[in-house]
């Protein structure tokens, strides 16, 4: 009796043992699931929540993020999504092609281009994210939409196209990519023919060299401005001038810029910047100078007329001065530099200058039509947000301001060890980029300010930048004479360009993101494509 209680017993034992090592698996399971697992808060790029934070396996990428956010905003949306042709089913909901948009990811300004687990293990010596991980315990993954479209990075010179007797100092393409504009050392306009690849108009007039040229979004005015300080605007279907140069300025021409055709079509109205400290507003119907700004005390290099009505300029008095356009009042002074502002860049700067145009190439019948799809696109691509500006400076500095929220810059963002020669935003705002005299490019986060990358190759100082449309690619042209074509993602050099035979003053991505113009000391204009 005693032997089979004691038999008993045993069993008793050995099951409890065997339950017990089972318990253990699971727990030892659950917890090696639960190592395997990250909490993560998706926002924006303005910082917006995207839900509340989630556990996302490490085995999670950028693919089911992608599902994850295309989901999360239909979701929230309540949006009825309809099956089309061509659909793909994620989980339980239907997205259409059009509806499936593109994102990219990025943690503390790094993409997240691999797995969860493989991206932390990668960037283990990275202090920043280290510590967002041990404090916080919650990674923020900001979604960052991508353009629909991918343009081809340019990668050989198609033509060189003599005609240019002196240097060529700008360069730029029309908004809807169609047609293409020089101004030189020799006092011409010219107007290639993209087809071709040929000269089609030489546009005489100008006094002294032409600096300057701005495309009027609407595609149906070219505005160039001269060292003798005159403007003439040109039709660009004949290459003829539409009226004599308009006079005023007593110095030569620093920018043009026009007012954006979301506010007004057909484009009429343009904004002149000049050494002599004054910026004028022009009426091409009326052909006159009909506003004056005043103010600055010392000469404005540079003007851009914002999609919000206002035009803002900067100067070498160090200041940037803001001035609504009915009456020409100033009504903000950004304060900062501590020297010459050179550049000025808008987050919307993209959309202002190719209006309605975009990359399918559309064209309009009225007006009416181009001002109120070009109204849709700024709203879409501004957002909630208020439109950014950013400055360059002789002072080796930046600033990133919100002009409608506050006085105060959101960032001064230092690193360059030269004059900051020009600054632009990417065409969907998130990017800003920057060349200078040291030689150097940089890449900084166009929402916050902060810096992401320097792109480093070029032997001398960078004059110019030029996003393509989709803001993956940044093209680059310096003294050294190339061209450089940068990649956003990689953060690498994607193409080398050398061809000129001097230093390359002017570089324009074409709107469409078929081709690159260059220009410069060597008189030859260039043209490059995919």
């Amino acid at each position: 009796m005693t032997t089979q209680t004691g038999k008993r017993k045993d069993r008793e034992n050995e099951k409890m043992e065997v339950e017990a090592v089972a318990a253990a698996q699971v727990v030892a399971a659950e917890e090696r699931e639960e190592s395997h697992r990250v909490i993560c808060q998706l926002t924006d790029p303005e910082g917006t929540p995207l839900g509340l934070p989630i556990f996302l396996p490490e085995t999670a990428g950028p693919k089911e993020l992608q599902q994850l956010v295309n989901q999360l905003l239909n979701n929230e949306a309540g949006a009825l999504l309809i099956e089309v042709v061509n659909s793909s089913r994620l989980g339980n909901v239907w997205f259409s092609q059009e509806e499936k948009l593109p994102y990219a990811f990025y943690v503390s300004d790094h993409e997240l281009a691999v797995q969860l687990g493989s991206y932390l293990q990668k960037n283990k010596g990275n202090l920043l994210i280290l510590l967002i991980i041990s404090v916080e315990k919650v990674i923020t993954i900001v979604y960052q939409p991508q353009a629909v479209f991918r343009i081809r990075p340019v990668t050989r010179c198609s033509s060189t196209i003599a005609g240019h007797t002196e240097a060529v100092l700008s360069v730029a393409f029309s908004p809807d990519g169609r047609h293409l504009a020089s101004g030189s050392g020799d006092t011409t306009v010219r107007m290639w023919d993209l087809n071709t690849q040929t000269p089609l108009f030489t546009c005489k007039g100008h006094k002294n060299w032409v600096l300057c040229i701005a495309w009027s979004p609407d595609g149906k005015y070219l505005v160039s401005g001269s060292k003798a300080g005159e403007l003439i605007y040109w039709d660009p279907q004949t290459g003829k001038s539409l009226g004599n140069p308009l006079m005023g300025h007593k110095k030569w021409i620093t920018g043009i810029s026009w007012e954006p055709v979301h506010l007004s079509a057909p484009c009429r109205r343009f904004v002149s910047a000049s050494k002599d400290g004054d910026a004028r507003i022009w009426d091409v119907a009326l052909k006159k100078c009909i506003i004056s700004l005043t103010g600055h005390t010392l000469a404005i290099t540079c003007v851009k007329w914002g999609g919000d009505g206002f035009i803002y300029t900067g100067s070498q008095d160090c200041t940037i001065k803001i001035w609504e356009t009915t009456q020409g009042k100033l009504i903000q002074e950004l304060k900062g530099h501590g020297h010459w502002v050179n550049s000025l860049a808008l987050s919307t700067e993209y959309v202002l200058r190719t209006g309605a145009f975009d990359h399918t190439g559309k064209q309009y019948s009225s007006p009416e039509e181009m001002k109120q799809v070009a109204l849709e696109r700024y709203n879409k691509m501004r957002g909630a947000a208020p439109e950014r500006l950013v400055s360059g400076s002789d002072d080796f500095t930046m600033f990133l301001w919100e002009p409608a929220a506050s006085k105060h810059p959101k960032n001064r963002m230092t690193g360059h060890q030269q004059l900051v020669n020009h600054v632009f935003f990417s065409p969907d705002g998130q990017w800003i980029a920057s060349a200078s005299f040291d030689k150097s490019v940089k890449l900084w986060n166009g929402v916050t300010g902060s810096f992401v990358a320097a792109f480093r190759g070029h032997v001398g100082p960078v004059y110019q930048i030029s996003w393509s449309a989709d803001s993956r690619l940044l093209l680059s042209g310096s003294k050294d004479s190339t061209l450089k074509v940068w990649d956003i993602r990689t953060q690498k050099l994607k193409q080398d360009l050398p061809g000129h035979a001097d230093e390359v003053f002017a570089v324009d991505w074409s709107p469409d993101g078929e081709k690159v113009a260059s220009g410069g000391k060597d008189k030859v204009l260039k043209l490059w494509m995919g």
